[in-house]
């Protein structure tokens, strides 16, 4: 299976793209350009982006810029942070791809826990969160060619211990269970779903 992984060079997309690339085609999209770059913020690049990988059978997404801070310093210019960034940068993926994506094909997006349970300094990634999850159940309905899409939706992971202290009480998930979640809408039958490791 050849899958496209942006977001790459993160937490998340390091982890995952060895995971997989033990059994698949993997190929690595991010602004660094490990195989192809892109920035999901600009819409040109993501066409560029799938013109260079070609067809392909399912997309990982593991990138969503927000922006994290204080609810005072939040106004028009930062909270499109995350509307350009984790909202728009992941609808556009799915909006363009499919042009590009084989039959049967998946999407896999990245949302997270913020979005039913808000923590202080991330109004915008909740936002963004929320929105990015009702495109996925919309989208659903209308792809076609028996193309899925689905959110894999964790709370802080255990290899970026430096956001433990804006989730107290939360335990977080393993890199183990975030693979698996990500299998399950990989290589699973659901469409429409918000997967929670």
């Amino acid at each position: 299976m050849k899958i496209v992984i942006v977001g790459a060079s993160g937490t998340m997309g390091t982890y995952l793209s060895q995971a997989l690339e033990k059994e698949h085609e993997v190929i690595r999209a991010d602004r660094k350009g490990k195989d192809v770059t892109v920035d999901i913020t600009a819409p040109e690049t993501i066409e560029k982006m799938y013109q260079q990988t070609g067809t392909f059978d399912a997309l990982i997404c593991t990138a969503g810029p927000t922006w994290v801070g204080p609810w005072k310093n939040l106004n028009n210019n930062t909270f499109r942070s995350g509307v350009e960034g984790k909202m728009m940068g992941q609808i556009n993926l799915v909006l363009i791809g499919q042009h590009y994506i084989n039959p049967k094909g998946s999407f896999s997006l990245i949302t997270g826990a913020l979005t039913h349970d808000p923590q202080k300094n991330f109004a915008n990634a909740s936002a963004a969160n929320a929105a990015v999850e009702g495109f996925v159940r919309a989208a659903a309905i209308e792809l076609e060619n028996g193309i899925r899409i689905n959110a894999v939706s964790p709370t802080v992971i255990e290899d970026s211990p430096q956001y433990f202290p804006f989730f107290p009480g939360e335990v977080p998930v393993t890199m183990k269970a975030l693979e698996f979640a990500f299998r399950k809408s990989v290589f699973g039958a659901n469409t429409g779903q918000i997967i929670k490791p």
